[in-house]
């Protein structure tokens, strides 16, 4: 069987991602969705990720991550609600800091439209992660597992070789994983730069991610004494694999840019225009090898890094 992203379930707490999302990213909630392990054996290797920074949950992290949102120029509506959640933080974690090749035009697509990354897993069958437009730059999320919420965009800017996101979450958690239902609000700090040194691939990007959680009520003496180093875990896997995706979709555009242009015309969830947007972003991924022929299993290559024999327990977690 495939593997679902969101296969194990080591906490009740999502510290989100965006890409995604990249693939992140995506936002920050609460239950975790991405991918646990490397599945089956593939016919050549991953994509590099690498950790060039450590998770932290320091005060000198914390107060470059403020730092950096205080030259945010937002709206009052919008500020508020970052102000809001900063300061009566649960929890504050600078997530592994993450470098890897993806391709610009690929990320910013990614970054922007996150519910077509996640359209592109519910046709490879890896996720049942649910993320539905609910207006411009605002999104549903539903896990299928207990975590349902809502992702809006607070601040987008950058360019080809650099960027900052300021996304909002707001979402709850029931099932095994926590005593009563769990609520809150997050506030996600996303930076990528491109490596311009010379000798450097050209794609090579870094991406910095930093979470402030604010969880409601009694779910606070919860997420403090039982689920913290769970979240922290699972929130950093998560950006890895978020990563590790990413890397692989830029690779098979590069390699195959008409297959991925005929994945995004498989896709439902964003428009005709977004799905251009990343036909052309694959095409531009691909330059010399544009006119390739289709490869024949695409999605199954794609998809092939969270494919394994294990089954989905009932509350989401594997056995062998």
């Amino acid at each position: 069987m495939r593997r679902c992203l969101g296969g194990r379930y080591r906490s009740a707490g999502r510290l989100g991602n965006t890409i995604l999302y990249t693939a992140g990213v995506a936002a920050v909630t609460f239950v975790s969705w991405l991918p646990s392990a490397a599945a089956a054996s593939l016919d050549r290797p991953d994509p590099e990720v690498l950790t060039t920074e450590s998770g932290s949950s320091s005060r000198t992290a914390r107060r470059d991550a403020l730092e950096a949102l205080s030259h945010v120029m937002l709206p009052r509506d919008k500020a508020k609600l970052v102000r809001d959640c900063v300061r009566s933080t649960t929890l504050y974690r600078r997530l592994p800091t993450q470098e890897f090749d993806c391709h610009p035009d690929l990320l910013r697509f990614g970054l922007k439209h996150p519910e077509g990354i996640v359209d592109i897993w519910r046709v490879l069958e890896i996720s049942k992660l649910s993320l539905d437009p609910a207006g411009p730059e605002q999104w549903r999320l539903a896990d299928g597992y207990g975590t349902v919420g809502t992702m809006r965009m607070l601040y987008h800017s950058g360019d080809g070789s650099q960027g900052t996101l300021v996304l909002h979450g707001r979402g709850g958690y029931s099932g095994p994983f926590a005593p009563k239902p769990l609520t809150g609000t997050c506030i996600v700090l996303l930076r990528y730069s491109y490596n311009d040194t010379p000798g450097t691939p050209p794609n090579r990007v870094c991406l910095k991610t930093d979470a402030f959680l604010d969880v409601d009520g009694l779910g606070f003496e919860i997420v403090t004494r039982t689920l913290q180093p769970l979240i922290v875990t699972t929130a950093g896997w998560n950006v890895h694999e978020i990563c590790l995706f990413m890397g692989h979709l830029s690779r098979t555009a590069s390699e195959n840019p008409l297959g991925v242009e005929r994945l995004s015309a498989r896709l439902t969830q964003i428009a005709p225009a977004q799905q251009q947007q990343l036909a052309m972003a694959a095409r531009r991924a691909g330059g010399a090898a544009g006119d390739i022929t289709e490869e024949p299993d695409i999605a199954g290559r794609l998809a092939s890094r969270w494919m394994s024999t294990e089954t989905q327990s009932p509350t989401g977690g594997t056995t062998r």
